[in-house]
């Protein structure tokens, strides 16, 4: 008791002497953090993570946690375990036994028997080998190869002792080719984005059902498949394949890290970056920028150039399922997450792989009507309805932080309606305001060829810079915070209104019908005075100066909607 109390006096005296946080502009903090996020500890971070092929519990995913871990140690985070009571930089590695063994690639090989220049090998593709592919018997295997150009054929024909190929997704082959017998597979399927007549040798990395009876299975580039289908066409084809994989048991890790707020430490931002996926930008450079963010964070506490009112915490793990799991398995601490931010494919260098940095807004009209500028990346995401809206200053807020930066550095900022698939999504599901920091749409999606070489460490000190930028400015959002964000979405409001209203009048002046119209504007005045009302979450306490800005403002904009119906009339 004696010993709660002294530290509850200690710990309010720091944060008095701390709290006098003169910096309320993000202005402020984005030059602030620009003299010093250089991108190389994030560049860094990604070639070492790079290297390996992950997947949860196996070699590299595990190195690339303790690596994460050995980094924040010597930024100043202690061990939780080992933590006192006083230490605001703290993180935890949370082991979990995995319900499936882990799989590795080690080396893989595939010729056409005749012919002397390999069809595939790994030391170049090392995509080639499905995630759960089996090895094959040591020296490799010798099988003819049988085309499948109808999937109703695969029932038909005599596959038992036989390599099946297709130009298909493996799942679809998968169970009848394991249940005929058939001793591997070879698929092909590359989407059109990703350029494969132009990236002849990309493979997209794909994966089959963990199976104690698994059989052997290689995707092939574009390259490959071409040249085997010609060799078929020249007559029977027999393939040597030697395949080299690891299945062993192993845990599921998760590192944690948390700078303990010093006024309101239960409320958090959460930054959350996937460990597992083999690329370089896919995420590689997620963990990179979310790791320098970390280091970055705590010296500016440190060096008392920041303080920070509320906590920031940063997640590295399995994509969704441990952000998932960070906000389901403790409702209490769920409760006070107040936003959520999934870092993705964050460091490409687009003159390499196309596409452009985007930022995946939370559910807004544009993913209902996407229409005008609003345009949804190749990923593409379901129409939505107005059941789905997540209004909130998020969206605003940080695309007005990132054009800052982008128009700072000359760098192209883009957004997209909300499409889902990344850690985004748990903190959406569990109403918390959540969105996507991400590119595309990149040709090397997913293939062998999302290297180091595609990675800019100018766009890692980008997307860093203006994510700390923003999480500097929430965890210490106050009422004034507050009220100069009502005047940049009301201003955004604005705009968006009037593009809409636009975009109304020459759908209906090409014979569209006009309630449909009069519902779009609806839509987005609703969304818009909803997210002026989300701004009072930025104080913690009740104030009638913000109170009466937040209803002039929605009274103005019911005043603009209005008009611009009666003008469509």
């Amino acid at each position: 008791m004696i010993r709660n109390l002294i530290f509850g006096i200690i710990f309010l005296s720091f944060g008095m002497g701390f709290s006098q946080n003169t910096k309320t502009d993000v202005s402020e903090y984005l030059s602030l953090v620009r003299d010093e996020f250089t991108g190389n500890q994030a560049y860094k971070t990604t070639v070492f993570v790079e290297q390996f092929w992950r997947v949860v519990g196996n070699e590299g995913f595990n190195k690339s946690i303790y690596h994460i871990a050995t980094t924040l140690e010597n930024s100043g985070y202690v061990l939780e375990s080992n933590a006192k009571e006083t230490d605001r930089f703290t993180y935890r590695i949370e082991k979990r036994p995995l319900k499936n063994p882990t799989w590795q690639p080690i080396d893989a090989r595939l010729t056409i028997v005749g012919e002397d220049m390999p069809l595939l090998e790994s030391s170049t593709n090392r995509n080639m080998t499905y995630l759960n592919s089996a090895s094959t018997p040591k020296g490799g295997v010798v099988a003819e190869v049988v085309y499948i150009k109808d999937l109703e054929l695969l029932e038909k024909i005599d596959i038992k002792g036989k390599v099946v190929f297709a130009e298909m997704s493996p799942y679809r082959l998968y169970k009848t080719a394991l249940k005929n017998g058939a001793l591997g597979m070879l698929t092909y399927n590359m989407p059109a984005y990703l350029q494969p007549e132009k990236n002849s040798t990309s493979i997209q990395f794909r994966s089959i059902p963990y199976n104690e009876k698994n059989i052997w299975g290689m995707a092939l580039s574009y390259q490959a498949k071409e040249r085997l289908i010609k060799a078929l066409e020249r007559g029977k084809v027999k393939v040597k394949a030697v395949v080299n994989t690891k299945i062993y048991p192993s845990e599921e890790l998760t590192i944690v890290a948390d700078i303990k707020g010093n006024v309101t430490p239960e409320e958090r931002l959460v930054f959350s970056a996937h460990v597992q996926e083999p690329g370089a930008n896919d995420n590689a450079s997620g963990v990179g920028v979310q790791l320098e963010m970390a280091q970055l964070a705590a010296k500016f506490v440190k060096d008392k150039k920041i303080p920070l009112d509320r906590t920031l915490t940063f997640l590295w793990g399995d994509e969704i399922i441990s952000t998932q799991r960070y906000i389901k398995e403790d409702s209490l601490r769920a409760s006070t997450i107040k936003w959520g931010i999934s870092l993705d494919m964050v460091g490409e260098n687009t003159a390499l792989t196309g596409g452009s940095f985007l930022i995946e807004k939370m559910p807004d009209p544009s993913a209902i009507w996407t229409r005008g500028n609003d345009k949804h990346s190749e990923w593409g995401g379901r129409p939505l309805t107005l059941e789905d809206m997540k209004p909130h200053y998020l969206n605003d807020f940080i695309v007005s932080v990132f054009e800052k930066q982008g128009k700072f550095a000359n760098w192209v900022v883009n957004t997209n309606p909300f499409e889902g698939g990344s850690d985004h999504t748990p903190f959406l599901k569990a109403d918390i305001p959540g969105l996507l920091l991400w590119h595309f749409t990149d040709q090397f999606y997913h293939t062998d060829n999302d290297r180091i070489d595609k990675v800019s460490k100018e766009t890692l000190k980008n997307v860093g810079t203006a994510a700390l930028a923003s999480a500097f400015t929430l965890l210490n959002a106050n009422t004034k915070t507050a009220l100069k964000e009502l005047r940049n979405i009301k201003t955004k409001a604005e705009i968006r209104l009037k593009n809409e209203f636009l975009l109304s009048q020459k759908s209906i002046a090409e014979g569209n019908d006009f309630l449909e119209e009069i519902k779009i504007l609806s839509a987005w005045n609703t969304w818009y005075q909803k997210s002026f009302e989300s701004l009072k979450d930025m104080s913690n306490t009740p104030n009638t100066k913000l109170n009466r800005a937040i209803k002039k403002a929605k009274m103005q904009l019911d005043k603009q909607t209005e008009n611009y119906i009666k003008l469509l009339k």
